[in-house]
C-alpha cells in the first residue's frame, strides 16, 4: 500500500473527527451547564482526545448536573 492509498483511506476518518469535533465545541459553548461543572475540562477532553472526547461528551458531558 503507498501513501496516496494511505491518504485516502484516513482522509474520511480525519474528516468526520473534525466536523463531530466542532460541533460538540459549538454545542458545549452554547450549554449553560454541564457534566462536572466545568467546560474548559470538556474543551481539553474534546481537543486532545479527539475521538474519544467528543464521543464521551455526547453520551456524558451533555447531562446537565
Amino acid at each position: 500500500m503507498n501513501t496516496m492509498q494511505m491518504i485516502l483511506i484516513a482522509l474520511p476518518l480525519v474528516i468526520i473527527n473534525l466536523i463531530f469535533v466542532i460541533i460538540a465545541l459549538v454545542d458545549l459553548s452554547k450549554r449553560k451547564n454541564v457534566l462536572w461543572g466545568n467546560k474548559i475540562i470538556w474543551v481539553v477532553l474534546i481537543i486532545f482526545l479527539q475521538y474519544i472526547g467528543w464521543i464521551l461528551y455526547f453520551l456524558i458531558g451533555k447531562k446537565e448536573e
